[in-house]
């Protein structure tokens, strides 16, 4: 009996841990009309030119919820790279390259709408080192919904999902914090309407971990009543609601946005224009502000 208990304990250990997570994304291919959409849209060029040819890992393993722009998402991200010649993408579901040999070849990791990772111990040190080490890690807009177990790895993203109010039928005003950021050229110093799902965040989530220079204008009306969303679902009081932020970890960067759950983000050429200059900065290509004000 003492036997058979055991290897009970034993199996269901094995099953709640990081390595018997199922990968829930299996999506197909994005959609053909969404990709003609993409393209008529991509930036004309980079910000910044390569200081040498860069390569991301892409991240797509959800072991959550599954967002269903994740597949557009790639298209963008790749086809943006290929436009501008600021870099091409390796795309994974799988986090077996978290080590240090793999990672080698790339220049950054970017988490696209990723849920609930639990990397190993292991893979956590990976890449800990791996941006502390230089390179860069980007997160679009679900990146911060995973890591719960892993408190470094949460503040190197710059917080943890606490729900998202404002749904994805919501249209809110986006405040720029920094108008004159270079991360937010496109928007020309004016704050801008954006129909997305928008998150708040927790813990590790502060001003005084990161970079905020873009958030939610909580002095409009209709954002701040959460009109359409959950109202009753905002849990911050003190209307702190950053959608991007560009923060160091070591020698490294990290470039973050909220935004990214509705497909027609990614053939919103502001929106397009705002990742790739996010994404030049955590390359090491594009030397813009990030220290902590």
């Amino acid at each position: 009996m003492m036997k058979i208990w055991i290897t009970f304990i034993l199996a269901a250990a094995l099953t709640g841990g990081a390595a018997a997570q199922k990968n829930k994304n299996l999506q197909g291919p994005a959609k053909p009309e969404h990709i003609a959409n993409v393209k008529k849209a991509l930036p004309e060029k980079a910000p910044a030119k390569p200081k040498k040819a860069r390569k991301i890992l892409v991240v797509t393993r959800c072991e959550g919820f599954v967002h269903g722009s994740i597949a557009i998402g790639v298209e963008a991200i790749r086809l943006m790279g290929e436009q501008t010649g600021a870099y091409t993408i390796e795309e994974t579901r799988e986090l077996d390259l978290f080590n240090d040999t793999d990672l080698e070849k790339f220049d950054a990791v970017l988490f696209l709408s990723t849920t609930r990772l639990k990397p190993t111990p292991e893979q956590q040190q990976a890449l800990l080192k791996f941006v502390r080490d230089g390179k860069g890690m980007i997160g679009i807009h679900a990146a911060t919904d995973n890591f719960y177990g892993w408190s470094e790895g949460a503040k190197m993203m710059g917080g943890l999902f606490c729900g998202h109010p404002w749904t994805a039928s919501c249209t809110v005003q986006m405040k720029l914090n920094e108008p004159d950021h270079p991360v937010n050229a496109c928007f020309h110093g004016e704050s801008f309407k954006v129909k997305d799902e928008i998150y708040q965040f927790k813990e590790p989530y502060s001003r005084d971990n990161q970079r905020v220079i873009v958030s939610l204008d909580m002095e409009d009306p209709d954002t701040k009543a959460v009109k359409g969303g959950k109202p009753d679902k905002v849990t911050r009081t003190d209307g702190d609601f950053g959608v991007t932020w560009v923060r160091q970890e070591g020698k490294g960067r990290v470039f973050y946005c909220s935004m990214g759950h509705n497909h027609h983000i990614f053939w919103d050429n502001r929106i397009l224009q705002h990742y790739l200059a996010g994404i030049q900065y955590a390359l090491g290509d594009y030397d813009v502000p990030d220290e902590i004000k």
